[in-house]
């Protein structure tokens, strides 16, 4: 009797603790819940630098030299240009031969100085003649140092011919070819920044939902950043409506500069509501119907017909898929083959 009575207790202990597994949810499982989502809407932008920046000649002349084209990455202070002028080439010849006169002007009137400087003290000659020669040597003095600075001007204008690169980052237009006249001031190439941005163009009834911060969405076989999707963020909204549109640049990371000018599509966000969002994975699809499999309280894993809507992507849920209908916030998801 006794051993009837613990056989019974045992299948009894059993048989309480098998629901109790299934109530947990599965180590692969996903609880629904109802979260806002971005209500995106499709627009087109232009890979664009932030900033253009000219690369101008300091002196006319003429192009000698063009170092750089089209595509060229250049740094900060990189040599892209030579402009030659021959009448620089003759002043610094000229002014040199001036500092050269110049010179031996200083050391005759150094020399006379300092022999009435020994007659003053023996008192053979007068104090006007002392101060002929006084007066000589500063003179001499002074149109030296300004042959020498003339001639520096010069130097400095013959090194001015090598045209600068302004900014750091990659050459995008080339107007001059070598023998080109041009005058101090003219465009010898412009340079694009390193600093790329998407520029883009919003419907104005769409810009009051758009400021700094928002979070953007590109595909990223756009721009040349491989498979799957792209997320950046919204830098800076211009305050004026053109044409029904308003501006507004994007910052996405490891945006390439090799696409100036390309148009991308970018998905913004037009307001939020809330939605069911899953991961696509946990979606199967059987004859054209779309399934979930819902783990039940009691333990049973059933197929859920659910209708799917739009495509959802975020940082964290790069795969997630809205559902319209078939699944309530609380459902606890199963993937497609797994087993609780």
């Amino acid at each position: 009797m006794s051993f009837l009575h613990n056989l019974a207790v045992a299948l009894g202990l059993a048989t309480a603790t098998v629901p109790a597994a299934h109530h947990a949810l599965p180590p692969t499982g996903y609880l629904v819940t109802r979260a806002p989502v971005s209500d995106e809407k499709a627009v087109f932008a232009t890979v664009e630098t932030a900033n253009v920046v000219p690369a101008r000649a300091r002196v006319g002349g003429t192009i000698a030299e063009v170092k750089v084209r089209q595509g060229d990455k250049v740094e900060l202070g990189q040599e892209i240009a030579l402009v030659g002028d021959p009448k620089l080439a003759l002043q610094v010849n000229s002014y040199a031969a001036q500092v050269l006169a110049g010179e031996a002007q200083l050391a005759q009137a150094r020399t006379d100085y300092d022999r009435a400087q020994r007659l003053m003290k023996a008192n053979a000659i007068s104090q006007a003649a002392f101060d002929q020669a006084r007066t000589a040597y500063s003179v001499a003095i002074n149109t030296l140092k300004s042959q020498q600075a003339q001639k520096a001007v010069a130097e400095q204008q013959l090194k001015e011919g090598a045209v600068l690169a302004p900014t750091s980052g990659r050459v995008l237009t080339v107007p001059v070819t070598v023998g080109t006249v041009v005058m101090a001031g003219d465009t010898l190439a412009t340079v694009a920044e390193q600093d790329f941005v998407l520029r883009l163009l919003v419907p104005e009834r769409h810009a009051r939902f758009l400021k700094a911060g928002d979070p953007v969405r590109i595909d990223g076989q756009d721009v040349g950043l491989g498979d799957g999707p792209r997320y950046g963020t919204i830098r800076l909204v211009y305050p004026q409506i053109a044409g029904g549109r308003v501006m507004a640049d994007a910052v996405v990371p490891g945006l390439t500069d090799y696409f100036v000018g390309e148009r991308v599509r970018v998905w913004v966000s037009a307001g939020t509501r809330q939605a069911i969002v899953i991961p696509s994975d946990y979606l199967l699809t059987r004859f054209g119907m779309d399934y979930a499999r819902v783990h039940l309280a009691s333990g049973q894993i059933i197929d859920v017909p659910v209708q799917r809507g739009e495509r959802h992507p975020t940082p964290a849920l790069p795969g997630g898929i809205e559902i319209l209908s078939g699944l309530h916030p609380g459902d606890r998801l199963v993937k497609p083959g797994a087993r609780s």
